[in-house]
């Protein structure tokens, strides 16, 4: 009894100091290869302005500052190693360029991979493995970001507050970001008063928000890839700007998981987009005078939610297998039209595609939820389903699709282009003329005939 005790005791004792061990040892390797790194910071001081800097293979130790226009470049044999509480290289110069090596920026503090403070900087092809931020742009304009592949090296426990963000802009106006691979971040691409952005074919992966906008107008977002993240774009505060092309899928984890969200957007076009899998496809709240259109709402909890939006445009959207297709509370004056709804059995009486009857969608099930959550439990269940179709108190003010599609194979036949349409009435005219004219001329022949 006695040595099992005691056998018991050591494993516990093993198991205990086990991941402080292994905790330490990675400590040990990274600050041992820090004390056997190549300054780099005597390398920068000793170039001239316009000079093309060439790593050889090695680690190089940082923390570094730039404060003349390089370029300094490498390949995957070349490390930048920082484990200081500063950022590891910082850019103060215009036209500086980073091209190809790999960055591991190994300390928790407030502080970034690459810190950039000058204009015209081009930061391509880079490894960045960072315990913080990654690529952060202050006062920076005409950049270029591209090619970047950013993931986090903390502890996998890490809460999102915890982390940083993969590429954070702040008044960084023309600024180009393109690309790049960002994985398990705070936010994938964050971005806040700033102008004219372009960001363009990103891949955001298990962040919070992987594309986060904050006052950016005249910008664009189109292209990217974001799965498994909370949000795959929030958009807040914009005006002006294209949210185009983009496909958000499996933002599911979180009750507040959505594909794409519009929080106080004006007079912005969200077109083209495919959100597919997760708890709200499209969450359009507080915003006006924005046109939606052309995207591909599929198998998410609820396809499109609206909040206090107001006179915003949806049209030719399609709208396929989601639990809840639509819901709309306190959202007036949106105008929908020639959207496809999967659930929706419409009345095409002159075969053109398009239901006479309106599609409304119903606030009852949102309304009893409102009062009582515990009423969540009878979603989709017979009895539910009845009392929503009983349901029409203020339907005239319904959210209503005017002139559903009956199929998805109608709206690729009422997207013809201008030129299509004006073809065909041009055809349709020149017959007419010629029956017109035959007939003319049998009637004509024939009463002289009798004559």
């Amino acid at each position: 009894m006695l040595n099992g005790r005691i056998v018991l005791g050591m494993l516990l004792l093993v198991g205990i100091l086990t991941i402080p061990l292994s905790y330490s040892l990675d400590s040990a390797n990274a600050a041992s290869d820090t004390k056997e790194a190549i300054p780099l910071q005597p390398i920068i001081d000793g170039s001239k302005p316009g000079e093309v800097l060439v790593l050889e293979p090695g680690i190089y130790a940082g923390p570094v500052s730039i404060d003349k226009n390089i370029s300094i470049r490498g390949d995957s044999s070349v490390t930048v190693l920082n484990m200081e509480a500063e950022s590891t290289i910082t850019i103060r110069s215009d036209g500086v360029t980073l091209q190809g090596f790999t960055v591991q920026h190994l300390t928790n503090e407030p502080t970034a991979a690459i810190q950039v403070e000058g204009d015209r900087v081009e930061i391509t092809g880079l490894y960045i493995q960072s315990q913080s931020f990654g690529i952060v742009l202050r006062g920076s304009v005409d950049g270029l970001i591209h090619s970047n592949t950013i993931s986090w090296a903390g502890s996998d426990s890490a809460s999102s507050g915890q982390k940083g963000n993969g590429i954070d802009l702040y008044n960084s106006h023309r600024t180009h970001i393109e690309d790049n691979k960002v994985t398990g971040m705070r936010d994938g691409i964050y971005l806040e008063n700033s102008r004219n952005l372009t960001v363009k074919a990103n891949t955001l992966l298990h962040t919070r928000y992987g594309i986060h906008c904050m006052y950016i107008d005249g910008s664009s977002v189109v292209d990217n890839v974001g799965e498994n993240n909370s949000t795959g774009a929030m958009v807040m505060g914009v005006k002006n700007t294209v949210v185009s092309g983009n496909s958000f899928r499996k933002q599911n984890e979180n009750v507040h998981s959505q594909g794409i969200l519009l929080y106080d957007v004006q007079q912005s076009s969200v077109h083209n987009n495919v959100v597919e899998g997760n708890r709200v496809g499209m969450n359009i709240a507080e915003s006006s005078g924005n046109e939606i259109r052309g995207n591909a709402v599929l198998r998410n909890f609820i396809g499109i939610q609206l909040v206090l939006a107001e006179d915003n445009q949806f049209t030719r959207n399609q709208f396929v297998s989601n639990v809840i297709e639509a819901s709309a509370m306190d959202s007036r004056n949106n105008e929908m039209k020639e959207n496809y709804w999967d659930s929706f059995q419409g009345l095409d009486l002159n075969d053109d595609g398009i239901s006479e009857l309106s599609y409304g969608i119903n606030p009852f099930y949102e309304q009893v939820v409102n009062r009582n959550s515990a009423y969540q439990l009878f979603f989709q269940s017979p009895g539910m389903i009845f009392m929503s179709s009983l349901f029409t108190e203020g339907k005239a003010e319904w959210t209503s699709d005017r002139s559903p599609l009956m199929s998805m194979e109608a709206q690729s036949q009422t997207t013809k282009t201008d030129t299509q349409a004006v073809k065909e009435t041009t055809g349709v005219w020149i017959i007419g003329c010629i029956l017109l004219g035959l007939a003319t001329f049998i009637m004509i022949n024939m009463g002289v005939l009798r004559k």
